[in-house]
């Protein structure tokens, strides 16, 4: 896989080639390294805080951390776990991004969910294929606040192990947890999900009465999609499950597997606006000094 897909089985050669360049002051290595990165802390960034802007910021906090620790890195793991070390702490320590502070439990996302009147599909974007990218839009926007009800710790594991599909024996050691202690925190974010989208999301249960577009007017009047800025069906190359190595899932229970599937079927961004920002830091006197460029 290229650049900004995610290469979960690349070997930790190319990384520590272009560190140990970039460290002598090679301004094209560090690029190189960023690049390769971004769009993975990126795409979990965006799941972890909802809204766009507080996922570059993120992004551009954990990359600062990258770029001024690269000296840091003794090689005592894989050059990818120290970095995603990195990620997970960060994310799990930063302050409150402002969709954290909107929306609470299970309980409380149901009943917002229940008050959102039933009502036709708007009019002006029901012709295709306006409407089915106004459907993803809701579904995007829907499962997104759903993972914001799981607390950081549960959400972060569950993106990374569910979503993104992170071994367990990797996922264990950059959350510095054992195994078991991985698999159990997962289990519960998964089981959290699955039971909130089998009582209430008409994608997993045909039973309930809860349908996008039966919500997309009051998503649009409530101001959490806008159909003429849509912050997921933007900048994307690819759904997430076509960047993972395998298609089909590992888990064995079906509707465990349907829940995983529908938050696998959202976009993994490349953001190229984020990645020429980032580039373009890389000038500042702050990146040169650390990595004592020329």
């Amino acid at each position: 896989m290229k650049g900004t897909l995610i290469d979960f089985k690349h070997s930790d050669k190319e990384d520590l080639e272009l560190r140990s360049s970039a460290l002598t002051g090679d301004k094209k290595s560090l690029e190189k390294l960023i690049e390769k990165h971004y769009a993975f802390i990126y795409n979990i960034a965006l799941k972890m805080t909802f809204e766009p802007a507080d996922a570059e910021d993120t992004t551009q906090e954990i990359i600062i951390k990258l770029i001024t620790n690269l000296a840091k890195f003794k090689g005592k793991s894989s050059f990818r776990t120290w970095l995603y070390s990195i990620v997970v702490n960060h994310i799990l320590n930063m302050k409150k991004r402002h969709c954290e502070t909107l929306i609470g439990s299970f309980d409380d996302y149901g009943r917002e969910l229940d008050k959102m009147p039933n009502r036709k599909f708007p009019t002006a974007y029901s012709l295709e294929p306006d409407k089915q990218v106004i459907l993803d839009e809701i579904k995007y926007s829907c499962t997104a606040g759903m993972l914001l009800c799981l607390d950081r710790e549960q959400r972060l594991i569950y993106i990374l192990g569910e979503i993104f599909e992170i071994d367990h024996n990797l996922g264990a050691e950059i959350l510095s947890v054992s195994k078991a202690n991985y698999r159990q925190k997962l289990s519960r974010a998964r089981n959290q999900l699955v039971q909130f989208m089998n009582s209430k999301c008409g994608l997993v249960n045909k039973k309930n009465p809860c349908r996008c577009s039966k919500k997309t007017r009051a998503f649009i009047d409530a101001g959490v999609i806008n159909p003429n800025n849509l912050l997921f069906n933007k900048d994307y190359i690819k759904k997430i499950y076509q960047v993972l190595p395998e298609l089909e899932s590992k888990i064995n229970n079906e509707l465990e597997r349907q829940c995983a599937f529908i938050f696998k079927d959202t976009p993994f961004q490349n953001r190229e606006e984020l990645k020429a920002k980032l580039i373009k830091a890389l000038d500042s006197d702050t990146f040169k000094d650390s990595l004592k460029m020329a």
